[in-house]
């Protein structure tokens, strides 16, 4: 049996720049790492732009770091056994074309069909990670591989060299100092505590610059462009576009410009606390071994909630101020809290708590550097439906 070569992965952009972000890692590593040959199908190549500014958006096929971009237009199409792919992947639950289906189930050896599906702490996942699904029609099974923080899940997206590339980062002070001030952080932010801030539009951000106004503390808060555009313009009192400053009381906040993912790691790895969203800069801001905050994508019912509480029962449970303020940033309930949030007390518990909480922070990647990577996981996966295959 041969080693899969071929790979497609198809990806509908829900979370702006979050899915396609954790596609394009997924991608670029698949190449590099393991030669292997990698066609994505993307629906919305400006998000994709965003983070990968060499991408194309009028276009229907090009080359970008060994990989092909396809602009995933529709469910229409019709494909023959030689359109396809030794592993297929769906990104999240999304239905990739029946006419590709049904050419999945002409092929002799059959891809591998791979549903990747989204992270999340709770319990359950280890029971239905890797399990098969039968097609309703079709000699086909689809199995669910769940990316997770314990050694019966995949793990997380993490590239070989991402650890080194760390250290090596973060023991330069020169280098961060670089990396800042083309950004325009002058010397003087270089000594306050630096936060990065990515969240999505409803995060409660005024409240928790009033508190870093009045603190004792001076802080600057890196903030990409085109994030909660209008809590950032009432805070400038002007446009919220690359560049533009302010400083008020002990806290000047900077708009950055939206950065490839290399310089969003970097990012992450200079600054004191990262507030992070979705999934993809919520994984990499656990390999960045800085404290952080995750501000969760919201769903109906506030299941989110439930998701959140299970990542903070493995993450934290016994840093009571890292707990309350995420559940807080997130519009959550915590016990005991009614009425009015006193954001500044809040913040004050939390700023106290950092060299704890860096400590944590530093003691969970190593966890998690213990249960591999994703890509590595699910390729070994891979390969072992396909052993199995052909023994049949």
């Amino acid at each position: 049996m041969t080693f899969p070569k071929t790979l497609h992965l198809f990806c509908r952009v829900v979370d702006n720049y979050g899915d396609i972000g954790i596609c394009w890692r997924f991608a670029r590593q698949l190449q590099r790492e393991h030669n292997i040959a990698v066609t994505l199908w993307v629906d919305d190549l400006r998000s994709f732009q965003r983070i990968c500014p060499d991408v194309l958006t009028d276009v229907e096929e090009q080359q970008i770091s060994g990989a092909t971009i396809r602009h995933w237009r529709d469910q229409d199409g019709v494909f023959t056994t030689n359109d396809l792919a030794d592993i297929v992947i769906e990104f999240f639950a999304c239905d990739i074309p029946p006419g590709y289906i049904t050419a999945m189930a002409e092929c002799n050896p059959r891809p591998v069909w791979l549903n990747l599906e989204g992270l999340t702490a709770e319990e359950w996942v280890e029971g239905c990670h890797t399990l098969p699904s039968s097609h309703p029609r079709l000699p086909l099974t689809k199995h669910f591989f769940f990316p997770g923080f314990t050694e019966k899940t995949g793990g997380l997206l993490r590239e070989s060299s991402l650890e080194e590339q760390r250290q090596q980062f973060q023991s330069d002070p020169k280098a961060m100092a670089e990396f800042l001030a083309q950004f325009g952080v002058t010397s003087a932010e270089m000594a306050s505590t630096k936060v990065s801030l990515f969240c999505y539009p409803h995060a409660p951000i005024t409240a928790l610059f009033n508190a870093c106004i009045n603190g004792e503390q001076a802080i600057t808060c890196l903030v990409p462009e085109g994030v909660a555009v209008e809590s950032i313009q009432a805070f400038l009192g002007s446009e919220a576009k690359a560049g533009a400053t302010f400083t008020r009381g002990a806290l000047t906040v900077r708009v950055l410009p939206f950065v490839a993912q290399p310089d969003y790691d970097k990012l992450l790895w200079a600054c004191d606390l990262n507030f992070v969203r979705g999934e993809d800069s919520w994984v990499r801001a656990q390999w960045a071994g800085k404290p952080f905050i995750w501000h969760i994508y919201p769903q109906d019912e506030n299941l989110h909630h439930k998701k959140l509480r299970a990542f903070l029962q493995r993450y934290s449970p016994d840093i009571v101020s890292l707990t309350n303020f995420s559940l807080l940033w997130n519009g959550a309930e915590v016990a005991g809290a009614e009425g009015q949030i006193d954001w500044p007390a809040l913040w004050s518990l939390f700023q106290a708590d950092m060299p704890k909480i860096a400590h944590k922070s530093a003691d969970w990647q190593q966890k998690m550097l213990a249960n591999g990577d994703l890509t590595s996981n699910l390729l070994q996966f891979a390969v072992s439906l396909r052993s199995e295959a052909a023994k049949n």
